[in-house]
C-alpha cells in the first residue's frame, strides 16, 4: 500500500522536475513569464499598425501627385493641340500665299542649280512681279518757285541704282561663278 499512495501524493522523474520548475497554483510566477510575450506582441501589433498608416498615407500622397500630374499632362495635350492648330493654319498653302502677297514676294520664275563643280544647269527667269506704281511728278512749293538755287533735283527726286537691284539687273546675263566663290 505505500507504494500506491506514494504514486499519488508525489510525482517521480521528469514530472517531479517539472512540477519544481513550474510552480503549482495561482501565483506571480506564471503572471511574471507571460508579461514579455504579452508585450512583445501588443508592440508588434502596434508597430505594424503604424506601418501600414505610413503605407496608406505615402499611398494616398502618391495618388494625389498622380492626380495632378495627370491634370497638368491634360492641360500640356490642349495646348500642344492648339499651338499644332495654329502652326497647321500658318503652313495652308492659301495662308502662305497671303502672307506673301502682303510682304510683297510674287512667284519665282524657272530656277537654276549649281552642279558641285560651279557649272550652271538650267536657264534661270526672272520672277514676273506686279508692275511698279506709278512715281508721283514732284510738285513745287512756292518757297522753291522764289529762289533760284533751289532748281538742283532733290534726293527723292533722283533714283539711284541701287535702288531697285531687280530692275538693273538684266535677265539675260548670267554670271558663272567660279569654282572658288562656292564657299566650299
Amino acid at each position: 500500500m505505500s507504494a500506491s499512495s506514494g504514486s499519488k501524493g508525489s510525482l517521480r522523474g521528469r514530472a517531479a522536475r517539472l512540477a519544481r520548475l513550474l510552480p503549482l497554483g495561482p501565483s506571480g510566477g506564471t503572471q511574471a513569464a507571460r508579461t514579455p510575450f504579452v508585450l512583445l506582441v501588443v508592440l508588434l501589433l502596434g508597430g505594424g499598425l503604424i506601418t501600414l498608416l505610413m503605407l496608406n498615407s505615402s499611398l494616398n500622397e502618391g495618388s494625389f501627385q498622380l492626380t495632378k500630374l495627370k491634370k497638368q499632362t491634360t492641360e500640356l495635350t490642349d495646348d500642344e493641340q492648339e499651338l499644332q492648330r495654329d502652326v497647321d493654319s500658318y503652313s495652308a498653302p492659301d495662308a502662305l500665299l497671303q502672307r506673301a502677297h502682303r510682304l510683297g514676294m510674287v512667284p519665282g520664275g524657272d530656277p537654276a542649280f549649281l552642279e558641285p563643280d560651279g557649272t550652271v544647269k538650267g536657264m534661270p527667269s526672272p520672277a514676273a512681279g506686279p508692275p511698279a506704281p506709278p512715281q508721283p511728278e514732284p510738285t513745287q512749293t512756292p518757297s522753291a518757285s522764289a529762289s533760284p538755287s533751289s532748281a538742283s533735283p532733290s534726293p527723292s527726286d533722283s533714283t539711284s541704282p541701287s535702288a531697285n537691284p531687280s530692275e538693273s539687273a538684266s535677265p539675260n546675263s548670267s554670271v558663272e561663278p567660279s569654282p572658288s566663290s562656292t564657299g566650299r
